[in-house]
């Protein structure tokens, strides 16, 4: 996820002293249709892309990101870590959404390891900081209704961590999540969910289980991400499904619709200029598994591809905005765009966690056994000497208990860790099977698990069998 740097402070009226106006209609949300919460969204005055509309009023751009993306309630990320500011930045941040009667969206982003060590790397140097962090951050949040999307990534890219290291982390966001909700009732907190071309469900519904996703409102999924609204929604139904077999229930998804109103394409493309925003900021989703289509990444800030992660570029803003349709002038209607396709796998960071540098045409074949199976796989990104990819394992016409994909890299390639199956190699020659959890697949149902490896990125043609 690219990281927000932490903002220099600006006078809140700046806005309003260099004339720009906002329809109050663009952004007032409604009560919740479905979901747990209700109320106004609130809109952040001191937001970057807020500052740049006040400084920029000559810019020709300037119109269309202000009536499209300025009008529209954004996360306020909270990704410095100062353990001696942090309650202060909280607390003025939800006392102004407070004073105006709305609901302010906010992220915790200072994990140890954060990002693992990409383009976003920061964060706490050890867990204990980071729960007096999370301390401070608990004293400012006051008692009213405040939504805090809590470590992006954190529980979907763990490929850096040791299994020690994880247990750890679940255990601190765990602990994090209690102390929030202990320094606030009201505050309604959601954990890491990746998105849905990422982990599978059952594999990300555990590392929620692990990580105390029962002490929770729920789960964000989509975060600087691409995934389709329809895509995103299934994948929150399949994940609400798993936690509920757990004997986990009443957990809800947010989804961020911030960019994902495109069309498929590389994530790392000049910060995906191809892409468009999604659907405009509500709590009024209409779906009772959702309780708000939120933008948590600010459209036109910088994923640390092209441009310096965190930062606000208006040639981003404008790319996203341009060809979307205005903001309806009362709530907005929540539904999937028409023109929305399904897009790559994308990445939600800058980092080497599943992303969008993707194989237009993936490979894939079926094989028999008890039953049909195919396997697609896909090259997810790339980097100087290796690469990353996912493979999707779906049924046939008939439910099947178990799976094998092979394949043959043929230049020399080398997988260096494999998440979702069991590896097998033999020189060039890769044998991936099913873990307990993910070779039971319904007629029609698909798993998916990935893998990092070295050298050059390629598509093999892969086999799939199944019994």
């Amino acid at each position: 996820m690219s990281i927000r740097r932490h903002r220099r402070r600006v006078v809140a009226a700046v806005a309003a002293a260099a004339g720009v106006a906002f329809a109050a209609g663009w952004y007032v949300v409604g009560s919740a249709a479905a979901g747990t919460l209700s109320g106004t969204l609130y809109r952040d005055p001191d937001s970057q892309v807020v500052r740049w509309v006040a400084a920029n009023a000559s810019d020709s751009r300037m119109p269309v990101i202000r009536d499209k993306i300025a009008s529209q309630s954004q996360a306020r990320w909270m990704a410095n870590f100062n353990i001696s500011t942090i309650q202060s930045e909280v607390s003025s941040f939800v006392g102004a959404a407070n004073a105006v009667n709305q609901v302010p969206v906010l992220t915790s982003y200072a994990i140890p390891n954060r990002d693992c060590g990409g383009a976003s790397a920061g964060g706490a140097p050890d867990l204990n900081q980071y729960q007096q962090w999370i301390s401070g951050y608990a004293r400012g949040l006051g008692n009213r209704t405040v939504i805090v999307i809590m470590e992006t990534d954190a529980l979907a890219l763990q490929t850096c961590l040791s299994s020690t290291e994880i247990q750890q982390r679940a255990q601190a966001i765990s602990t994090a999540v209690q102390t929030l909700k202990s320094g606030n009732p009201n505050a309604k907190v959601y954990l890491d969910g990746g998105h849905s071309a990422w982990n599978s469900a059952s594999e990300q519904g555990s590392r929620l289980v692990a990580a105390g996703v029962q002490y929770a409102d729920g789960f964000f999924t989509n975060v600087s991400n691409f995934q389709p609204l329809g895509n995103e929604q299934a994948y929150g139904r399949s994940i609400i499904s798993y936690l509920q077999s757990r004997g986990i229930s009443g957990k809800r998804q947010v989804i961020d619709t911030s960019r994902n109103g495109g069309a498929a394409g590389d994530w790392c493309a000049d910060d995906n200029t191809d892409r468009r925003i999604g659907n405009y900021p509500t709590l009024n989703t209409g779906d009772a598994n959702i309780d708000g289509y939120l933008w948590i990444k600010p459209p036109g800030e910088a994923d640390g591809c092209s441009y310096a992660a965190g930062n606000f570029v208006p040639a981003l803003a404008y790319s996203l905005a341009s060809s979307a349709p205005y903001p309806p002038a009362g709530s907005p209607t929540p539904s999937a765009s028409a023109s929305r396709s399904p897009s790559a796998s994308a990445s939600p960071s800058a980092s080497r966690s599943p992303s969008a540098s993707t194989s237009p045409s993936p490979s894939r074949s079926t094989g028999g056994g008890g039953g049909a199976c195919s396997a697609a796989y896909q090259t997810t990104s790339s980097w100087q000497g290796g690469f990353q990819g996912n493979v999707t394992v779906t049924a046939g016409a008939s439910a099947i208990s178990a799976w094998t994909v092979t394949w043959t890299f043929a230049g020399g390639q080398s997988i260096t860790q494999l998440w979702n199956g069991t590896l097998t190699t033999s020189g060039g020659n890769v044998t991936v099977r099913n873990m307990p959890y993910n070779g039971a697949l319904g007629a029609g149902a698909s798993t998916q698990f990935g893998f990092t490896a070295n050298g050059n990125a390629t598509t093999p043609t892969v086999s799939c069998t199944a019994s």
